[in-house]
């Protein structure tokens, strides 16, 4: 009998000059926003690096789920104020920006896997964009949330400010806006902003039971639920031929043969 086979070795792969990691390990990938320094503030071309990782991972069959955290303590600090200079000083560069930022955020949106910010420390303005991407957010009991841009005398674009009323209502959404207010983790989960808190020293076990929790379930349902959603939320309303076509196929799938098999068998024991 031969040996089996040993374990591949993680896919690691560099984005936006560095400041982008992601690695893949069997059926888990994991995006690292890496400037420590400027505490995850992301810059133009991680901007827009981030729709060529979404498409990699969608390229990427076994990969299951995506992990997207911060390096050094912090998700993301916002954008980076430092380029803002050169961003504001033509409004065709202002555009394009803006551009950028919604065709990333667009992407992880879009993606057909799971996808889980694991945040801890500063989740601020741009950083927190990229969380509302995300289908779950998953958060340290230190983590600060705010959207800050009227601090700026800036804006937060439209589809951001979508994203962030689906998630927390208009009341909640208004008084991050208009008033610039931090949330605590704690408020974070009362306002529905995250789905968990744990403590800051056992967040990455918690996301990592979260992420073999959903690898164990169907990826085809996952996958289709999140083309679902998408459906409502650009506006329909009632089931058409597509939307039944999909419920009907769920019948031909591998993992429904298997767990349909596993109920008649412990039914009929």
């Amino acid at each position: 009998m031969s040996p089996d086979p040993l374990p591949s070795a993680p896919v690691r792969k560099a984005f936006a000059d560095g400041d982008l990691l992601l690695e893949i390990e069997g059926p888990v990938a994991t995006l690292v926003l890496n400037r420590p320094r400027q505490r995850n503030a992301l810059n133009l071309a991680m901007w827009h690096d981030l729709p060529r990782v979404m498409a990699a991972l969608e390229s990427d069959s076994p990969v299951r789920a995506l992990v997207i955290r911060g390096a050094g303590g912090h998700f993301a600090s916002g954008a980076d104020i430092a380029e803002f200079p050169a961003v504001f000083g033509q409004k065709e560069s202002a555009v394009a920006y803006t551009r950028a930022i919604d065709a990333a955020t667009a992407a992880i949106d879009g993606l057909g896997v799971p996808v889980i910010a694991c945040i801890d420390g500063y989740c601020i303005g741009g950083g927190l964009a990229v969380a509302l991407a995300c289908d779950l957010r998953i958060c340290g009991d230190t983590a600060q949330f705010a959207v800050p841009p009227a601090r700026l005398g800036l804006l937060y674009s439209l589809s951001d400010t979508r994203r962030l009323m689906r998630t927390v209502g208009h009341a909640r959404t208004k008084d991050m806006l208009l008033a610039a207010t931090v949330v605590t983790a704690d408020q974070a989960l009362a306002q529905g902003l995250v789905t968990e808190v744990h403590p800051a020293d056992q967040l990455h076990a918690a996301v990592a039971a979260k992420v073999r929790a959903l690898i164990a379930l169907s990826g085809w349902s996952q996958r289709q639920a999140k083309h679902i959603i998408a459906r409502i939320e650009a506006g329909q309303t009632e089931d058409d031929d597509a939307t039944r076509d999909l419920f009907a196929a769920a019948g031909e799938t591998d993992h429904f043969t298997a767990a349909l098999a596993r109920f008649l068998d412990r039914r009929d024991g």
